[in-house]
């Protein structure tokens, strides 16, 4: 478990990760090097980087607010003139330290800056482990509507240590582990029954499993890289969680962590997929029940359905106005282009809120 090989780049796991990034720098035409970190990770992750940095070239970091709020085009504008005045050119790598809004935001500024320059990704959180790392999506928020602007194209590396993970807080591992919970719901029972079956995860259990979760997204991102088939189903909870998500982004009191919305969300479309698909009462109910033991229950009032139902025609995956979901059949059977209508949704807010 040291390595997975992509079409285009390799991840790299713990053991042999620094001696990769550190082969890379030296092997490559590299001018100077930019670390993009957040006001988390430049406090807990980017000491551990410096001190396995083995290299003689210029170093600068740029530090970015943390928070989804900040994931925006002004953010990224503060970045590029920040690389334009220190003199970041073609040759420039930009190694992106922290989590989905860093690495995300990173990729974008990279792909963009210059017409393109290299940059390796180096997620420190399980939800950006297990997503950011695969496929190459970079891009930003529109307003609250989530990664409207963007483009996919993968990184140079990817590196993951898990060590990272012992800075975060419990609610935030928690999040990682609704994509987790997902890629089994859509690809393999068996992998979902070893997430919902460990009471008490530890960070050696999760070795694996992140493993496991980036070889199944590697595997559906590899037979459709632009999401014209197959890759929709890696949407599985996301069309109402992502709208969940952006509709309480800038509620104080209910701002929910991506994870915890997509949890939500997962649930919501299990109850559409009961409806439209004949996935089992009893697997829906297990689906409700396991998110719930994880997550908790977070009351959506009434009053807010039709906001966030309207929010949702932004979705990238829609068509002619139609608002498609990725849903399940059944464990490991997901259906694309799947419609539903608002009174449907309504029910699954009602499902949920039992």
């Amino acid at each position: 478990m040291t390595s997975i090989s992509t079409q285009d780049y390799i991840i790299h796991f713990n053991p042999n990760c620094y001696s990769a990034l550190n082969n890379y720098i030296k092997n490559n035409t590299i001018s100077n090097i930019f670390i993009l970190v957040d006001s988390n990770t430049s406090t807990h992750c980017l000491p551990v980087l410096l001190s396995q940095l083995e290299t003689e070239l210029t170093i600068e970091v740029i530090e970015i607010e943390a928070g989804e709020q900040h994931k925006t085009i002004d953010t990224c504008l503060g970045v590029w003139e920040t690389l334009s005045e220190l003199r970041a050119d073609r040759k420039t790598l930009l190694i992106n330290l922290g989590g989905g809004v860093v690495t995300d935001l990173g990729g974008f500024v990279a792909c963009t800056y210059q017409r393109g320059i290299q940059f390796i990704n180096i997620p420190t959180t399980l939800l950006s482990m297990v997503d950011a790392s695969i496929g190459g999506k970079n891009g930003v928020d529109l307003g609250s509507i989530k990664n409207q602007i963007g483009i996919i194209k993968t990184p140079n590396m990817v590196l993951v240590d898990t060590n990272y993970l012992s800075t975060l807080s419990a609610r935030e591992m928690r999040s990682g582990l609704s994509e987790m919970l997902k890629h089994g719901l859509i690809y393999d029972e068996s992998y979902y029954k070893k997430l919902t079956e460990l009471s008490d995860l530890t960070i050696d259990d999760l070795d694996q499993l992140i493993y496991d979760s980036i070889q199944i997204k590697k595997a559906i991102v590899e037979q459709d890289p632009t999401e014209q088939n197959l890759r929709k189903s890696l949407n599985f909870g996301h069309t109402l969680g992502h709208a969940i998500e952006s509709y309480y982004l800038n509620h104080d009191t209910k701002a929910l962590l991506h994870g915890e919305a997509i949890a939500i969300g997962m649930i919501l479309e299990s109850y559409l997929s009961a409806e439209l698909l004949g996935l089992s009462i009893d697997t829906l109910q297990q689906i409700k029940t396991n998110t719930i033991k994880v997550f908790g229950q977070t009351n959506i009032p009434e009053t807010d359905y039709a906001a966030i139902i309207d929010l949702m025609k932004f979705d990238k995956k829609n068509e002619k106005g139609t608002i498609n979901f990725a849903l399940i059949e059944s464990i490991g059977k997901p259906k694309i282009n799947c419609v539903a209508s608002n009174a449907l949704i309504i029910n699954s807010f009602k499902f949920y809120n039992e």
